[in-house]
């Protein structure tokens, strides 16, 4: 099974909207078949797997991250794929939320006579799928935020001196992040600042680059910026804008292949963290990376929006008059600051809950 969620994950930021879903054919303690969701959802990795395999699937046992599809869209279902291949037995680490399958593959399985065992491995199958499952449970994607500073979490000097805070390694790494996430996500103060790539240019990970998304109430983004002049060529630029916002930039910004996604202004005035997540969903993101900046992380911190948190730090101290990297989250005691929970051995990984 850790076989299988190990091929999950090689696919994690590909896949959308679908899950990435590992599977393994094994036969008399041989593996005899492979399969992972492919990059833009389809094939899945159990119909590979079952190919693989060939005529060795009859009376196997198959391993598979997910709960096997159980109803026709542009594929097959894979439950009806495992039966015709005669498999005798599937190990199912986590049940499919999704309402078309949430345990009709499984007992589709079951009544064609196959030993279904379910829950090997499902905490680790569950994280895989978190933003699969996020967007199915709660309408919007699973939220990571990326945050790069010093030890006391700064992450400029007074005069906005950043690069570079963290190392050469580090910086890999987040870019690692960038080719497993669907999306990235920054606000318009550091679009207009840093005039941004957002693209993953880890060798060989080139063509891993995922949507790039800013938010930008009043579509200030101009035509001149690399996440415009790049929509068409390098990697999808949407923007996420108030529903009233000037339809002539945004006609300008069109021409060059960005999209505009448009949202209703919350009773403040402002764009609406949750709304924006809720239109990424409706497009199909499940996996969304924030980079920044400080405004647009604390605005989701506020609104209770991140799931998980990667934070590289840097030995070094900026002091009291540095550029923070939160801003004020309103806390009064000490009940009201935000939990972070690390994730396994890693120093890095966190959870918000």
């Amino acid at each position: 099974m850790r076989s299988a969620l190990a091929l999950a994950r090689r696919n994690l930021g590909r896949v959308w909207p679908n899950p990435s879903v590992g599977c393994i054919v094994v036969k008399d303690g041989r593996v005899v078949g492979r399969g992972v969701t492919a990059p833009g959802g389809r094939p899945h990795g159990e119909p590979q797997a079952l190919a693989q395999a060939g005529d060795a699937a009859r009376g196997a046992t198959v391993y598979v991250s997910l709960e096997p599809c159980n109803h026709h869209g542009k594929t097959p279902p894979c439950s009806e794929a495992l039966i015709e291949a005669g498999i005798a037995r599937i190990v199912v680490a986590c049940e499919d939320p999704d309402p078309r399958v949430s345990g009709g593959g499984i007992r589709r399985l079951r009544e064609a006579g196959i030993q279904v065992d379910v829950g090997l491995c499902a905490e680790e199958a569950q994280a895989v799928n978190h933003g699969f499952i996020t967007r199915i449970l709660k309408g919007r994607p699973g939220v990571t935020l990326k945050l790069a500073t010093s030890l006391d979490a700064r992450v400029a000097t007074s005069t906005g001196h950043s690069q570079w805070i963290t190392s050469p390694d580090s910086r890999a790494r987040g870019h690692l992040l960038r080719a497993n996430h669907d999306a990235i996500l920054v606000g318009i103060g550091t679009a207009l600042a840093d005039d941004p790539e957002l693209t993953c240019r880890l060798p060989g990970l080139e063509g891993c680059s995922p949507v790039r998304v800013v938010l930008d109430s009043h579509l200030r983004l101009p035509t001149s910026a690399k996440l415009a002049l790049g929509a068409a060529s390098v990697a999808p630029t949407w923007v996420v804008t108030l529903a009233d916002a000037d339809g002539r930039r945004a006609a300008n910004l069109e021409a060059l292949g960005v999209r505009i996604l448009r949202v209703d202004r919350d009773e403040t005035g402002r764009l609406p963290i949750a709304a924006a997540l809720t239109a990424l969903a409706g497009q199909g993101i499940t996996r969304l990376l924030v980079e920044g900046g400080a405004a647009v992380a604390t605005s989701f911190l506020k609104a209770g929006l991140v799931d998980g948190v990667e934070w590289f730090r840097a030995p070094m101290l900026i002091g009291g008059d540095g550029l923070p990297a939160v801003g004020t989250l309103e806390a009064e005691t000490l009940e009201q600051a935000i939990r972070l929970f690390p994730v396994g051995d890693e120093t890095r990984r966190y959870l918000t809950s």
